[in-house]
């Protein structure tokens, strides 16, 4: 393809941070293109299956670092087709957090009170749910029943999810195909394009040069519908604006190609990754003694046997989420449902140490157990030690199967403070799960395969400071402007609670900013869109802050 194609602004990614300011750019009267590396996939194209080469090895993205293995949304929707639709907000105390800097790593126009306003507007465009303890399933039940049964307390868990709908089929992993899962399939990106935006699946940006006009050139390939390791083809679109919202694995490894052309870099792009500080445990439950100490039952003579039955994290204990505590005491633990295409793999057998704990005849028993299994998903804070080696020759990885697996550049050494950390998140689900031999606990440890998270963060944070943040506190890339990343790559650092309401409401600040850019680019756009359905009680809720990001 030799012509190049021109736009008002160039989206990377239709995840959270590209959908949400897709939509209000488009809505706002610019021309918008988004580009998106995975496919398209309609809610009946979803499979119920985890086989390689299924729905599900097309729309997740694995990629194997060294320390640390990141899973992530290949698809238009991005992470919000296959997250659990966890919503929660980040607690007071997060936007305090000094980390490993030494000083407040989030700007300081920045808390949870300036934050507040537009997370209400994300909750008005999904919307989010308040779950009640009718909702909650069998695995989330015993969990809460296991913390009251510890003196500890449990809290239903805010989701984007209908729950009128949901047949607790456990699959929201995989995308649903029933319709009650709220990704951004189903509010922001059809509300883009109804405004003209347009969506590109299976284009996947490699670099990002200038243009004689001061604008921008993105250069993308086109990649294959079913092996991912082919490319089709290849294109460029200039445009005046360009939002990067690839992921956190992937945004800087688009700007560290992209260097050679554009100049420097800050110092902070592919600097200071968090896995948000996750870890999980799985707990291998001893059905008598959870008839006898809690005494449940399902009523068809077993008392728990519910690993496979009911939906994503609904359960969470916050006890430790204390702005009192000390940083790095601070954490969540979250009942989830990890498919156990992958936890079967990954999950080790409790008391046994060394590789027998993944392999042997100690994980053999445990797999005939694993009805029997309840996991928790521990977020705590980080420390920051992820940094990304040079790109790989294209892509975000080296493709090593068609689908799905591929090898990175983030290396991750877990420091002292996040081993304690985790250490003791660890000794808190065991004191649970294991009091009066309710269960045999285990965590998921990163010594032979590294860590893991779904909620990569913070490889082109925000902040005050240009040494280590990359993005000033409106999003703009430091001596790049024109360019925003509204990812998750753009928070700070680990937030002690699923992200992803989080990333959406900093991606609803960031459009006022990007509005502005616009403006002083010549492209005709306006600020001031309601949600996705129409409705304007959010608009009105930011409107005392516009103007500071607009003219700030």
């Amino acid at each position: 393809m030799n012509s190049i194609e021109r736009t008002d602004v160039l989206v990377v990614g239709s995840g959270f941070g590209g959908a949400i300011t897709a939509y209000h750019l488009a809505a706002g009267g610019a021309k918008v293109v988004i580009l998106e590396r995975g496919p398209w996939l309609r809610p009946e194209e979803v499979e119920h299956d985890y086989k390689l080469g299924s729905s599900c090895t097309r729309i997740f993205d694995f990629v194997v670092g060294d320390g640390m293995n990141v899973l992530g949304g290949n698809c238009v929707g991005g992470g919000s087709m296959v997250y659990f639709a966890a919503l929660p907000r980040a607690p007071r105390f997060v936007f305090e957090r000094h980390g490993s800097i030494g000083r407040r790593m989030w700007p300081a126009a920045l808390s949870r009170d300036t934050l507040d306003p537009w997370y209400d507007r994300v909750a008005e465009s999904i919307p989010v749910s308040t779950q009640d303890w009718k909702d909650v399933t069998y695995a989330g039940g015993l969990w809460a029943a296991a913390c009251d049964h510890a003196g500890r307390t449990a809290n239903p868990v805010p989701v984007g999810v209908d729950n009128a709908t949901c047949v607790r089929c456990n699959w929201m992993m995989a995308g649903c195909r029933f319709g009650a899962k709220r990704s951004l399939q189903t509010n922001y990106l059809p509300a883009a394009l109804a405004h003209g935006a347009q969506i590109r699946p299976l284009h996947e940006v490699q670099r990002i040069s200038r243009t004689d006009d001061g604008g921008y050139r993105v250069h993308y390939d086109l990649i294959d519908g079913e092996d991912y390791r082919v490319r089709t083809g290849s294109g460029r679109i200039d445009a005046k604006i360009v939002v990067l919202a690839a992921g956190a694995g992937a945004t800087p490894v688009i700007l560290q190609r992209s260097e050679a052309v554009l100049g420097r870099m800050p110092h902070a792009v592919g600097r200071y990754f968090s896995g948000n500080g996750e870890r999980l445990s799985t707990a291998v439950m001893n059905e008598d003694r959870v008839r006898e100490v809690l005494g449940l039952s399902r009523g068809d003579g077993a008392a728990y046997e519910a690993f496979h039955i009911g939906k994503g994290p609904c359960v969470a204990n916050w006890d430790r989420l204390d702005a009192s505590l000390p940083e790095f005491t601070r954490y969540s633990l979250e009942q989830l449902y990890f498919p156990p295409g992958l936890g079967t793999i990954l999950a080790q057998a409790p008391g046994v140490d060394g590789p027998g704990a993944w392999f042997g005849p100690h994980k053999k028993e445990m797999l005939k157990r694993w009805r029997s299994w309840l996991i928790i998903f521990e977020m705590v804070e980080d420390d920051n030690e992820g940094l990304f080696g040079p790109p790989p020759p294209t892509g975000n990885a080296v493709r090593i199967s068609q689908q799905l697996l591929g090898r990175g550049s983030l290396r991750y050494r877990p420091s002292p403070t996040t081993r304690r950390a985790w250490e003791m998140a660890d000794a808190d689900v065991k004191d649970i799960l294991e009091r009066d031999g309710l269960a045999e606990v285990a965590p998921w440890t990163g010594d032979l395969v590294g860590a893991y998270t779904v909620h990569p963060l913070a490889s082109c944070r925000i902040g005050d400071d240009p040494a280590t943040s990359a993005l000033d506190d409106r999003h703009e890339l430091r001596g790049h402007p024109g360019i925003f990343v509204t990812d998750g790559s753009a928070v700070p650092g680990a937030l002690t609670v699923n992200p992803a309401m989080t990333i959406a409401a900093l991606a609803e600040r960031a459009v006022p900013g990007i509005v502005r850019a616009a403006r002083e680019r010549g492209v005709e756009v306006t600020y001031g869109a309601s949600a996705p359905d129409g409705s304007t009680a959010g608009r009105r809720g930011v409107a005392a802050q516009i103007p500071l990001l607009v003219n700030g």
